[in-house]
Formats: structure tokens, C-alpha cells, sequence
């Protein structure tokens, strides 16, 4: 069941970088850097993430990250994910992540799966949501 929003963001993919397969399929490599809030302090991601092309169309993906707040605190976080390609080009991945931080505002979010919307149109723009999953 779906908890409390823990976040959202808005960014711009800044690096994309076809891989070599390893024999699932082709494989992309993608960095991104975003800023919004999370349980109400502002913040600056920059995360990088791959993802597998599926016989059927799909991806599956995962990646990490890295966010430093607007009070000098700073999380990492781990995520996976399935996305959909759509028709225009976009993207649109749901899936897990988990953060681990010291900033006792975000204190929370070390014991915290979280579900997430990430979002990438044709153009390169990002919007992500987080939610607890309780």
C-alpha cells in the first residue's frame, strides 16, 4: 500500500551512453541531474542508471545516486525499475529505491522503501515522485 509522498523532482538527462550487451539485449546507460524536495527540504540529485532492453519491448533498469540538500545534508540511494517506451520517444519507469543518509530530517528514510514515478520525455526532461510503501 501506497504511504506518504516523501518527494518529488523535475531535472534534465545530461548523458546518455549506448553499452555493450551482456547478451540480455541492448543496454543504456543514462545520468541525470534533478532538484526539488524531499519531506520538505530542498535538494539537487545527480543519478546515473542502465537499462535493458526486453524481448518484449520493456526495460528493466537500475541505478544510484546521490542528493545534497539546500541544509548540507546529503543521501544516496539505490533503485530497480521496468519502464515502457512510448510512441514520441519517452520513457516511463516504476520501481523501488532505497536511501541511506545521516541528515536527521531524513532520518526516516534509512528504515523506507519507496516507490517511485520517473518519468523522461522525448525531449530529455525528468519528473520523479517518491511514496513510502508501507
Amino acid at each position: 500500500m501506497l504511504g506518504d509522498k516523501l518527494g518529488e523532482e523535475t531535472g534534465k538527462v545530461t548523458v546518455r551512453r549506448v553499452l555493450p550487451s551482456q547478451g540480455a539485449g541492448p543496454m543504456m546507460e543514462t545520468s541525470f541531474q534533478a532538484e526539488g524536495s524531499i519531506l520538505g527540504v530542498g535538494h539537487r540529485t545527480t543519478g546515473t542508471y542502465t537499462s535493458t532492453l526486453r524481448p518484449d519491448g520493456s526495460l528493466i533498469g537500475s541505478g544510484q545516486g546521490v542528493v545534497m540538500n539546500v541544509e548540507g545534508g546529503a543521501a544516496s540511494w539505490v533503485g530497480q525499475g521496468v519502464g515502457v517506451i512510448g510512441k514520441d520517444g519517452s520513457v516511463r519507469y516504476r520501481g523501488a529505491i532505497f536511501y541511506q543518509t545521516a541528515f536527521p530530517k531524513w532520518a526516516r528514510l534509512n528504515s523506507v522503501a519507496a516507490t517511485f514515478e520517473y518519468d523522461v520525455d522525448a525531449q530529455g526532461n525528468t519528473k520523479a515522485q517518491m511514496w513510502e510503501w508501507k
